[in-house]
């Protein structure tokens, strides 16, 4: 990216003053060699998202911040009532998301039956593309699975009561709206869940090999050398039709609310028109689906675990989604407004004590799950009151991308990728070795370099390192 457009606020802030229609700036927070690092069109797709309606604040970009269809992957926009919502600035793979959940046993024990463990996951839990799960929906089915997320779940025993603390907002989102999914979109998903998918969708089973933030450890219930297990997956084939009809009906009528698109791609509504009801209801009803998906992995998992190590007990450290819209309060001007913030790739860092947390979270922060690359480390992280006012209570959510896919399949060969990963003591099991090599580690950011910018944001502060022992990939 080219920095003569940005002025530096300080070391890990950058900021674009608003020019021709941009309604507010664009602020990167990010080191100089990650601005550096991200395309120009980072820069230009943010700055259109500086031009919609009702937009709050600053179009914001994340450290891990690339280009992604409308808004940049990696951004974070929030608008008031009156302004619009964007299926562009959710994305198509909606409330894709992380689920860090702990084993109770020590890596020690994991590493004697490592290449069973590892067996038994891939064989398990369905991953792969179009792969499908046991579970069939019907009509009514679907129904209270798109109103009840992991609830619903919870509710048919995938799963424990108490996991729906540590889910964000108790495991279901309220106004979701089936209606407002298409047959199709339902079709999509009567047979997908409890599926894994693919591309930088993964279960992983890693090692907690360093503590940051003692205090914040204790209070998520992690010590060095605990074993998690991170699942990292989204609405399926659901959230991907919702997102290609939305966009469809957003564009088309975007003249008849007088709103003119910047970039076809950020087509949007007025959150008051009927169009932008029905698309967040649908968006919720999604974001049900995906809590739904990963509470059933999980509980996947749990048998597995019990097979193979029997005194594991798995328990839920937290589970927060990006790629949403959701209806928050924060405080702007020194005035506490209802905002509908938009995180495309970024991920939820509520502060210390907000009112959305946990008890045993009050002190520490939501916890914030940073997925790596396969093969390199993951992290936790927890949200700060700084970054609930320079960001919208938001960070980033990976590592992010610094080269397509087809790029790194002709870098890279996915055999030479697992053999390399398995000297390293890492344990790969995959559908399909393009999808390794697609996936390779040096395709993404230094996850770490991403962490620390964060971190040195205020956006959110580091409690643990991950290091990955087992990767499952679709």
């Amino acid at each position: 990216m080219n920095t003569a457009l940005l002025e530096r606020v300080h070391e890990f802030q950058w900021r674009r003053k608003p020019t021709g229609a941009m309604q507010v700036p664009v602020v990167i927070f990010a080191t100089e060699s990650l601005v550096r690092e991200m395309d120009d069109k980072v820069l230009e797709q943010a700055s259109n998202v500086a031009m919609l309606p009702g937009i709050v604040g600053a179009s914001f970009v994340m450290p891990d911040g690339h280009w992604g269809y409308g808004f940049p992957i990696g951004g974070v926009a929030a608008f008031e009532p009156g302004g619009v919502v964007s299926a562009g600035g959710v994305g198509f793979d909606i409330s894709c998301g992380v689920r860090c959940v702990a084993t109770g046993v020590k890596s020690e024990r994991v590493r004697a039956v490592q290449e069973r463990l590892a067996d038994l996951l891939f064989e398990r839990v369905p991953v792969g593309v179009g792969v499908e799960g046991k579970i069939r929906l019907d009509d009514a089915e679907m129904d209270a699975m798109l109103r009840g997320g992991a609830s619903w779940a919870v509710g048919r025993r995938w799963g424990r009561p108490e996991d729906l603390g540590r889910i964000e907002e108790g495991g279901r989102v309220d106004g979701a709206v089936p209606d407002a999914v298409s047959e199709r979109a339902q079709e999509r998903q009567r047979k997908l869940m409890g599926t894994l998918g693919s591309g930088n969708h993964y279960l992983e089973v890693q090692r907690v090999s360093h503590v940051f933030d003692e205090p914040a450890a204790r209070a998520f219930g992690l010590e060095v050398d605990d074993v998690v297990i991170s699942i990292h997956c989204g609405s399926r084939g659901m959230g991907h039709q919702i997102g290609t009809d939305y966009l469809r009906e957003m564009e088309r009528s975007a003249p008849q609310h007088g709103i003119k698109l910047p970039d076809r791609e950020l087509a949007c509504a007025p959150l008051r028109s009927d169009l932008g009801k029905r698309y967040m209801g649908a968006m919720r009803a999604a974001i049900n689906c995906a809590l739904a998906n990963r509470q059933i992995i999980m509980h996947l998992a749990r048998g597995i675990f019990a097979d193979v190590l029997p005194d594991a007990d798995l328990k839920l450290v937290y589970d927060v989604s990006h790629n949403t819209c959701k209806e928050e309060e924060h405080v702007v001007g020194g005035k506490k407004r209802t905002l509908f913030v938009h995180r495309k790739g970024a991920t939820r860092a509520f502060g210390p004590g907000h009112r959305e947390l946990p008890r045993e979270f009050a002190d520490a922060g939501q916890p914030v799950l940073i997925g790596g690359s396969m093969g390199t480390e993951s992290w936790v992280l927890a949200g700060t009151h700084e970054g609930m006012d320079r960001s919208f209570g938001s960070a980033c959510h990976g590592a992010g991308r610094k080269m397509s896919r087809n790029a790194a399949a002709k870098l890279w060969k996915g055999r030479d990728v697992i053999q390399t990963l398995a000297r390293q003591g890492i344990s790969i099991r995959a559908v399909g070795i393009r999808g390794v090599a697609e996936e390779a580690p040096g395709a993404y950011k230094d996850v770490s370099v991403v962490v620390d910018a964060a971190h040195d944001a205020g956006l959110a502060r580091k409690v643990a390192r991950l290091e990955p022992m087992i990767c499952i990939k679709g």
